[in-house]
């Protein structure tokens, strides 16, 4: 087994194809297909699916692909703690930044994730660093399966994950924000119980986001499921979709001043209040690769300072 035949076989799951896996390899496809039926010969199992239009891991396959991803990463790790002590700390590092929390609530806490990222870049050009995004829960289960190094996610429960530990950026709850002249703002106080959506039209984060599960998590523990009618990443948008008389907009009160500009009234929740939480997250035992560690020191040193 060869750590060349490792590295195909990640890029022809990741890639969904020999074609792509090749280009993105810069090999000849012929090469990499036989290469991996060679390796498929010494393990005595068929690793890939190549009946349908994109080529898929089979059962052993998607067994073997974490074994073969930590591979690659130790290999790699070896050549970089080198260059770490030559002064050329070099590499790759994954961020995910789930779906929406770019546009909600990040910009107005002091921690400035962009900011960091290119102080880091100029302390390190020679890191690439890629940055995705994704819902919340494909997020941590990629931070599980070592697709991510690090990750900027909303969360729906109160404990995170098994293997990933978390430092909440974000922790407000959330509010109810409707049209001034809406039934619910005219037969309730300012104060609302989680009950009183029951039925209604809501438009909220969609689903996979922390949020999303926050506010289905509560409607659950009320008796009921949440009849949701209109869904986007930004709440600004929530707002401005409430404030046409659509419908209930849950936002995390950091929305509060959006949804109030636009004339909205903004109702809260009895305790206990369903919360917007947001946290950076990241593998408990460390990213693997001393690149992404060195940007995971930084980031949560800049957490640290962080009023």
């Amino acid at each position: 087994m060869e750590l060349r035949q490792l590295r195909y076989l990640v890029a022809v799951v990741e890639e969904g194809g020999f074609t792509r896996a090749a280009a993105r390899l810069h090999l000849a496809q012929p090469g990499v297909s036989a290469q991996i039926r060679q390796l498929e010969r010494e393990l005595g199992q068929r690793l890939l699916d190549r009946s349908g239009g994109t080529v898929t891991p089979t059962e052993v396959g998607e067994a073997l692909l974490p074994y073969a991803r930590a591979a690659l990463a130790a290999v790699e790790g070896v050549r970089q703690v080198a260059d770490e002590f030559g002064g050329l700390l070099r590499g790759r590092v994954t961020i995910g930044v789930a779906a929406g929390v770019a546009v909600s609530a990040v910009p107005v806490h002091p921690f400035d994730l962009a900011a960091v990222l290119a102080d880091f870049h100029r302390r390190h050009p020679r890191i690439e660093v890629t940055l995705t995004e994704a819902a919340s829960e494909r997020m941590l289960s990629a931070l599980q399966s070592g697709e991510l190094d690090i990750a900027l996610v909303g969360l729906a429960e109160d404990e995170p994950p098994a293997g990933v530990s978390l430092h909440v950026l974000i922790d407000e709850p959330l509010v109810a924000a409707v049209a001034a002249d809406d039934p619910l703002a005219e037969a309730s106080g300012p104060v609302i119980g989680v009950a009183a959506l029951n039925g209604l039209p809501l438009i909220c984060l969609p689903r996979g986001t922390g949020t999303r599960g926050v506010l289905e998590r509560a409607c659950a523990r009320a008796g009921f499921r949440p009849r949701v009618v209109f869904e986007a990443a930004d709440p600004r948008l929530l707002a401005q979709l409430a404030a046409r008389g659509l419908g209930v907009a849950a936002v995390p009160r950091l929305a509060e001043g959006v949804a109030e500009g636009l004339g909205l009234r903004v109702l809260h929740f009895e305790d206990p209040q369903p919360r917007a939480r947001i946290a950076l997250a990241w593998r408990t035992n460390g990213p693997t690769a001393p690149a992404a560690g060195a940007l995971l020191n930084r980031l949560r040193t800049a957490l640290a300072k962080a009023p």
